[in-house]
């Protein structure tokens, strides 16, 4: 049983993998920056989790930006990708001048929440 569902595994990721391999560069630097992106909020979560949260408001200030950036990226992920037919309509260049305007307004939120 357990062999069979290691093997089970085994061939569901190499089929992740090779659909995933046929991707664009684009949408896969745009995975990275979610994936850091959200490691970054992970080491500030085990950071204040170890040392502590002295100053609250910079964590959660630290790790909303990490968590709005990376939904943003999400989204123009989603907008980008040539297969999605929902925003065909949509030009590449307004998606990232969307994406480069809501994260200047989260982070100006942010910078507002430091104090």
């Amino acid at each position: 049983m357990a062999k069979s569902t290691s093997k089970d595994a085994q061939d569901l990721f190499r089929a992740l993998w090779s659909a995933y391999s046929a991707t664009p560069t684009n949408l896969k630097i745009i995975d990275l920056y979610v994936i850091f992106a959200v490691f970054t909020a992970l080491i500030q979560v085990a950071y204040v989790a170890l040392v502590g949260s002295f100053p609250f408001n910079s964590f959660l200030s630290g790790v909303l930006s990490c968590v709005g950036t990376a939904v943003l990226a999400v989204c123009l992920r989603i907008q980008v990708n040539k297969e999605n037919k929902e925003f065909k309509d949509l030009a590449p260049e307004r998606a990232f001048a969307d994406f480069v305007l809501c994260n200047v307004v989260l982070h100006l939120v942010i910078m507002n929440f430091l104090g």
